[in-house]
């Protein structure tokens, strides 16, 4: 269970048991990779974009515009990206739950 991949920057804003808040931004050409969550829910908001969250199961794509959010529930694997390839960055939520990352 890792999150270890490359992106411009992630900054935690809070983090307590079973909840964290973070921006991340991802660089063009940049995304966090297809995975999903054993029981935390993401919840992003986009601040510049726009981005886009991937989901399997069904497949479903949510385009973000500046002030938009929505929510992945957990075991839907997904990930996420600017749109076209373009940099992105978004307030992540995540909880209430112990954190994983599960790599699909």
């Amino acid at each position: 269970m890792s999150s270890d991949y490359k992106i411009e920057a992630r900054e935690v804003i809070a983090e307590v048991d079973g909840l964290r808040t973070s921006t991340l931004t991802l660089a063009a050409g940049q995304c966090v990779p297809w995975h999903h969550h054993s029981i935390v829910t993401d919840t992003f908001f986009c601040i510049e974009g726009p981005m886009q969250v991937e989901m399997r199961n069904p497949d479903e794509r949510r385009v973000l515009a500046p002030g938009d959010t929505t929510a992945v529930e957990s075991l839907r694997p997904h990930r996420v990206s600017g749109t076209d390839g373009e940099r992105c960055k978004f307030l992540i939520i995540q909880g209430i739950g112990r954190y994983d990352f599960v790599p699909d």
